[in-house]
């Protein structure tokens, strides 16, 4: 009889999903998924559940196989040595082979009073924790968005459709992934609907009290609630169970998404960072990614080498309220170019590519294999920052010896 291979997801977001969904391809292993909340958090609507205008949230059974098994726990420590690990629930789950895709969270902004008075929303219970707060507030009171990247730019236009008064502060330049165009549309749209936009270098946020927000430049702004979208910031869990992560704390692996300390834990998604050159943090970037580690993962346990990542990006969507949006397109690189698409079909393709992620998905929980975004080639950049990284570890390393 053939030997059953156990292999333990750690994470319920788009990277953990992709990769169970896929493991299930393949005869004799055995997925089990552990998430610390028993609905699939939309990420990407997070904005608009602030705003009131989606849940954000999709049941398991809509996005998992029916093989999966879901573990609703949160894991405190991986016990590489033993195989194992250990929940907050107690108890503990072994395995052969684990994928770690714990994803990410709002950063420490490190700013006085931020932590205590302003208001993340990279998680559905920051996001929970936020909207009372806002019920509370009076429709014409100050509402100050800090962070313009696209959850910043997209909350921002969500409240002010809603006719709030709202400030983005940037602190430093809005939209930085955009093109000069892109980003020219996108301020446009903004001013149409009354946000407040601040950027440069002098509108880094100093302070946070309980009724303004002080900029580096000396301005303090009335703000009654105050969101922050700046950063991001992954879980600890790899550091603490002692394997190697980057600086951020993302688990380092090599170009096939295996950790460089144990080719028994493969990783994907935010908490990934594949020879200490991580990708984008992006739904865009954490699916194929799963995949991609799934495929490793298959590889592995069938004792063929897997292929290194080759990812491609394309773009990058922001919504502007309910009816316009910008879709701005990017070299296989990741960079961004001069097309965009915005006005109300930038708002559809962007409602398109929301709805086209829970559909890759389900795809791929019905028919595990199907998905194929991931060998899509990815442009020269990535080679060449993998070449000069090693180049640099090379000199480091005459210098030393």
């Amino acid at each position: 009889m053939a030997e059953n291979t156990d292999v333990v997801v750690i994470g319920g977001g788009y990277a953990g999903v992709m990769a169970a969904n896929r493991l299930t391809r393949r005869d004799g292993v055995t997925v089990t998924l552990i998430n610390p909340r028993p609905t699939f958090v939309h990420r990407i609507r997070l904005h608009q559940l602030v705003g009131g205008t989606d849940a954000a949230l999709v049941d398991y059974q809509d996005v998992l196989a029916d093989d999966v098994r879901l573990v609703v726990d949160s894991v405190t420590r991986i016990d590489a040595a033993g195989r194992g690990v250990e929940l907050a629930g107690a108890g503990v789950i072994g395995y052969d082979y684990l994928v770690y895709a714990v994803g990410s969270g709002s950063a420490d902004p490190q700013v006085p009073g931020a932590a205590e008075f302003a208001y993340p929303i990279a998680t559905l219970e920051e996001v929970e924790r936020l909207q009372p707060v806002l019920d509370a507030a009076p429709a014409t009171a100050a509402v100050t968005v800090v962070g313009a990247g696209p959850t910043g730019i997209e909350t921002a236009a969500e409240l002010a459709e809603q006719g709030r008064t709202v400030t983005l502060v940037c602190g430093g330049v809005l939209g930085p992934y955009l093109h000069t165009r892109g980003r020219r549309a996108v301020a446009g749209r903004l001013a149409a609907l009354g946000v407040t936009v601040l950027d440069g270098s002098d509108t880094k946020v100093t302070e946070v009290t309980g009724a303004a927000v002080r900029l580096a430049d000396g301005r303090e702004l009335p703000s009654r609630v105050t969101i922050w979208t700046a950063g991001f910031a992954v879980p600890d869990l790899a550091a603490r169970s002692g394997l190697s992560t980057d600086a951020l704390g993302r688990l380092l692996t090599d170009e096939t998404l295996t950790s460089v300390d144990d080719d028994r834990i493969v990783a994907a998604g935010d908490s990934a960072a594949p020879s200490g050159l991580p990708l984008r943090m992006s739904c865009q970037a954490a699916m194929p990614l799963g995949a991609r580690a799934a495929d490793t993962l298959l590889s592995l346990i069938a004792g063929e080498r897997p292929e290194p990542l080759n990812q491609s990006f394309g773009a990058q969507c922001i919504s502007l309220g309910r009816g316009t949006g910008i879709f701005q397109f990017g070299n296989r690189s990741d960079v961004a170019v001069w097309l965009h698409i915005d006005g109300r079909l930038g708002a559809k393709m962007k409602e398109a590519v929301c709805k086209g992620v829970v559909k890759h998905l389900a795809d791929e929980a019905h028919k595990p294999g199907g998905y194929g975004l991931h060998r899509m080639k990815g442009g020269a950049g990535r080679r060449k920052a993998l070449e000069a990284l090693r180049a640099r570890e090379s000199g480091a390393g005459e210098r030393v010896s």
